[in-house]
């Protein structure tokens, strides 16, 4: 029989788009993915023949538990070239993507019932990494108005004598805020709790840098990885920083639940630190442009963009005039308008009414895809008003 926590486990909405658009995709439909969150970009050469290399090598055998002490050291200094916080290779794990790391970190400061303050919207998948391993989500609200960021007041009273962490998302998905060095602070000022960072979006911001938790409290965990910025979402490589005192804990935790993460992955992770900042940069370039032609040309349809996303590669849009139901909505999208999108309601019970879409496509397909999708809005429109 099932057990009762996996049978709690809840779809990933997104994933139920793309696996409907694929199967429209092999009956011959033309497709344009707005819908998820994977970079359009070759991962960087170097960083390929580096792979093939270490294949060639022999680096195809178990690393450390914590992972490769040259990946680990660069990571340490990475982060004190980009935001001078000192780290030493022992708070580092290598995980193989930054959701083993999310599992463990949770594993690691939660007993049965303690609780974490999420944010309500929020990466849909945050919930069942908490409950998965017998943890409880209390969901703060945030609002448009206040940019999608957590309140001081609103995280006071969701507070009891079981929360453990606060969980935060800069830049984030689904929203593309960049939260500002006060709000960190803020969010930092609950000396009592575990900070909990997902910094994955890091290095793919468009107006101002990224400041990292760490520059402001010691008691946080950073989950991060090279999926976004350096287009490797299939090499699966990330990696966790966690407090002193996890020191040993992180090690054991990884030593019996995953082992290590791929060796020759892990050489790959190296030369993308080394090797790719031109790669990243041009990248970037042509997320902004797409970003700001996006913002524009959903704008114009008559959507409201509340805030101006400036990290990530996502626009959340509030399509409440026309969608109540934003799952029925996507698939309707989906099936008139061939064009993927993620429901707003895949990010919690804020954003129901919402759309997200994704620029990591080309410029030429989110062109065809924003084309499709005023044809489809117009109509929609028309019907709701007739």
């Amino acid at each position: 029989m099932i057990s009762k926590r996996a049978q709690k486990v809840s779809s990933f909405l997104v994933m139920d788009v793309l696996a409907k658009a694929q199967e429209m995709e092999r009956a011959g439909e033309d497709i344009v993915h707005l819908e998820v969150g994977e970079p359009n970009f070759d991962t960087p050469k170097i960083v390929q023949n580096v792979a093939i290399d270490a294949i060639r090598n022999g680096d195809t055998h178990y690393t450390h538990a914590l992972g490769d002490i040259e990946l680990r050291e660069k990571i340490c200094q990475y982060y004190k070239d980009t935001y001078d916080v000192e780290i030493t290779s022992d708070r580092v794990l290598i995980t193989s993507g930054t959701s083993p790391g999310m599992l463990l970190m949770m594993m690691a400061i939660l007993d049965i019932g303690d609780e974490v303050i999420l944010p309500n919207p929020h990466y849909p998948c945050y919930p069942n990494f908490v409950e998965g391993i017998g943890g409880k989500v209390k969901y703060v609200d945030t609002k448009p108005e206040d940019g999608f960021v957590y309140k001081l007041e609103d995280i006071s009273k969701a507070l009891t004598d079981k929360t453990k962490g606060i969980l935060i998302n800069s830049p984030s998905n689904p929203t593309g805020i960049v939260m500002t060095d006060e709000q960190l602070k803020m969010v930092a000022s609950f000396k009592e709790l575990y900070i909990l960072s997902d910094e994955i979006y890091h290095g793919l911001t468009y107006e101002k840098s990224a400041s990292s938790i760490l520059q402001f409290t010691d008691k946080a965990f950073v989950v991060n990885g090279f999926s976004k910025l350096f287009a490797m979402t299939g090499w699966r490589l990330g990696y966790m920083i966690y407090p002193k005192e996890f020191v040993g804990v992180m090690e054991i935790l990884h030593q019996n639940f995953m082992i290590s993460s791929n060796a020759f992955v892990q050489k790959a992770g190296i030369s993308a630190i080394e090797n790719s900042q031109n790669v990243t940069k041009a990248m970037k370039e042509k997320y902004n442009a797409r970003r700001l032609y996006m913002i524009e040309r959903l704008e114009k349809m008559g959507l409201k963009i509340h805030v101006k996303p400036t990290g990530a590669f996502y626009v959340f849009a509030d399509a409440t005039d026309f969608c109540t139901d934003s799952y029925a909505e996507a698939f309707k999208i989906l099936e008139e308008a061939k064009v993927g999108v993620t429901p707003g309601i895949d990010f919690g019970s804020v954003g129901e009414g919402y759309l997200r879409f994704s620029y990591a496509n080309s410029m030429e397909n989110i062109k065809e895809g924003l084309n499709r999708l005023e044809k489809y809005i117009l109509k929609r429109r028309k019907d709701i008003k007739e």
